[in-house]
């Protein structure tokens, strides 16, 4: 390890910031927002008497009351409180791809060019934006090597969704749909890969994984039968690991007239390597707003975009973005399409980014992406592994792509601390790290995923805090028991989180559930 590294000094801000009901005062007001005057309730009406009655309220909202001050003072308050890709070395975000997004994308997307437009615009005034639109797909035909587009799903698992929908409406087309009721995924594949499925009526098969972790392919040709409807299998896998065999499961899934499924959420290390078209699939989606530059911003805003092969293409959601002559629109004629995944087309925005992204570093530089993203995660792993107490998930697999799963077992078993006291430890330094999807099938995991966007400086000080955590926790256990010190919050408290009777998704519900509630805790 290196032992010259730094690691900085760090203190978070902690403004002990109360939720902005509480910072309400009745009477204050951020904007005093004129009455209509005569002349204008003469030319387009008081504002309320063309809102039918049963549309109207029948009280005022209840909404927080502060001036505009106190107001740009509790949002600033909260943006210090945060960590995020622009703050710091955020590798340890697993596999939500922390990568940076130039900031000259943003002036595109944030554009009022882009933010004023409105879904129910006639198309001769957003053929720019149908532009944008279908130049990316055309840049994802390439990328993917399929031959059919749609950027609706808003979202990763959306996409996923999106594809189950396509498998479902294909099989009705084909009057399949009651014997080919079961789906194929992975072990090691995202969780929704078996969670959208089961959404659409399937059921769902698990492969366990073999040995090396890899999908078990015994277990692969003994789950498979006529009523196989399709395989969603994500490679790599969330361990970082390829399946150097994966035509041999999408061939044999061919066999028995299933489609092939494929989950390149995260396709940072395979861009202008490998492509969904030669792994032989047929459906596959990729999230832009994470190897394609937009932040993954906690669930959104996001676009799942579904490429498809040719004679999957008529089920795709409807619209299509097509490009007749040199105009382009909306295909609404789709008789067999699966319907809409998500109302109108697509997150603007993140599709801009997309678009400015991969066109400024065009196919040479979306294959440098993915060498350097590679060549990083194979150098933090090779430093991690160096660290007392920690190793990685299939250790006779060593070879990984563009991620790790890795474990503190031995750490654990060493000093009885484990991957959430070493999670709450590394806030005191200015970064964080995701443990895994839960349940842990990983003993004390933690993933790790440098892409190409973190400087060699950036992995050796994120690598040398972990380093130092470790030797807190065998030399100096008071200082992990405490932990953290210099963070915004100084205990993490699932329980809340953990009990449904506490959510609160309203303020009207959080006062009828909290009144008195952290008061009572406290005696």
């Amino acid at each position: 390890m290196n032992k010259t590294a730094m690691i900085r000094r760090f203190h978070q801000a902690s403004w002990d910031e109360p939720i902005i009901f509480d910072l309400s005062e009745p009477g204050q007001r951020g904007v005093l927002v004129p009455e209509a005057g005569p002349k204008i309730e003469e030319s387009v009406g008081d504002g309320l008497s063309a809102i039918p009655e049963s549309m109207r309220r029948s009280d005022i909202p209840l909404l927080p009351e502060m001036g505009q001050p106190q107001v740009l003072r509790h949002f600033n308050h909260l943006a210090q409180e945060n960590l995020g890709a622009d703050y710091n070395v955020d590798i340890g975000q697993g596999t939500c791809t922390m990568k940076y997004s130039p900031k000259v994308n943003e002036i595109f997307a944030t554009s009022s060019k882009i933010t004023d437009l409105h879904p129910y615009q006639d198309e001769s005034t957003v053929q720019g934006a149908l532009e944008v639109m279908y130049r990316l797909g055309e840049c994802f035909k390439e990328i993917s090597g399929l031959d059919c587009f749609s950027l609706q799903p808003g979202g990763g698992s959306h996409g996923a969704l999106a594809m189950a929908t396509v498998v479902r409406s294909y099989f009705r087309d084909r009057g399949e749909e009651d014997r080919r009721d079961e789906v194929i995924t992975t072990f090691f594949s995202h969780p929704a890969d078996a969670a959208v499925p089961i959404v659409k009526g399937f059921k769902v098969v698990v492969l366990p994984p073999d040995k090396d972790g890899l999908p078990d392919f015994e277990a692969f040709k003994a789950a498979l039968s006529d009523r196989t409807a399709a395989i969603f299998f994500t490679n790599p896998e969330d361990t970082g690991i390829f399946n150097g065999r994966i035509k041999d499961f999408t061939g044999l899934a061919r066999k028995f007239g299933a489609l092939c499924c494929y989950d390149q959420a995260n396709a940072n290390g395979l861009l202008g390597i490998a492509r969904a078209k030669e792994a032989d699939f047929d459906l596959s989606f990729f999230n832009l707003h994470k190897t394609f530059s937009s932040p993954h911003g906690c669930g959104g805003p996001a676009t799942g975009l579904v490429a498809a092969r040719q004679f999957l293409g008529a089920y795709l959601p409807a619209p299509l973005v097509v490009k007749k002559g040199d105009r382009f629109s909306l295909d609404w004629d789709m008789p067999k399409s699966c319907g809409k995944i998500k109302a109108f087309y697509g997150t603007l925005p993140v599709i801009v980014r997309a678009y400015a992204w991969i066109m400024s570093l065009g196919a040479e530089g979306l294959n440098e992406v993915s060498r350097v993203a590679i060549l990083n995660n194979n150098y933090v792993m090779k430093k991690l592994l160096s660290i007392k107490g920690c190793s990685i998930s299939f250790p006779d697999h060593s070879p990984r792509i563009e991620q790790a799963r890795y474990s503190w077992r031995k750490l654990k078993e060493d000093t009885g601390f484990g991957t959430e006291d070493v999670q709450r430890r590394i806030a005191d330094f200015g970064t964080h790290y995701w443990s895994s999807h839960e349940p842990w099938v990983i003993p004390e995991p933690f993933t790790v995923e440098p892409s190409e966007s973190y400087s060699k400086a950036d992995l050796d000080e994120f690598c040398a805090i972990l380093e130092r955590i470790s030797q807190e926790c065998y030399d100096d256990p008071d200082t992990i028991r405490h932990a953290p010190h210099n963070s915004t919050i100084h205990h993490v408290d699932h329980d809340v989180l953990d009990d449904p009777d506490l959510w609160a998704i309203t303020w009207r519900a959080y006062k009828k559930k909290y009144d008195g509630y952290f008061e009572r805790r406290k005696d």
